[in-house]
């Protein structure tokens, strides 16, 4: 069953969605705004809208670019969130093939 699209909901509905799936991703594992869009049915721009918009009180700093890089407005603050729980860095990047969440999501 996929989710509704987000012609069905309204965007407190999407943002809402966001953040619950957000929310699963374990410490010290990262997904990336297109997973999290698959997952709830709208694109990664969509993903970010809602985390830029709303997403202080969920995890956001495990959500990250499909090349495992952080946006450039909260980079700094992401790898050292992300740092604090393990997530292996090199350099700017995360291999999402070792922390990648959910696991079947390359």
């Amino acid at each position: 069953m996929r989710a509704p699209g987000p012609a069905d909901r309204s965007a407190a509905d999407v943002d809402e969605a966001v953040f619950d799936v957000v929310e699963t991703i374990p410490p010290g594992r990262v997904s990336t705004y297109g997973a999290i869009g698959r997952l709830v049915g709208v694109g990664p721009r969509r993903v970010a809208r809602a985390l830029s918009a709303g997403g202080a009180a969920v995890p956001w700093h495990r959500v990250l670019r499909a090349d495992g890089t952080a946006a450039e407005p909260v980079r700094v603050r992401q790898l050292e969130l992300l740092a604090g729980e393990g997530v292996p860095l090199r350099g700017s990047r995360v291999d999402l093939a070792a922390v990648g969440w959910p696991d079947e999501d390359p």
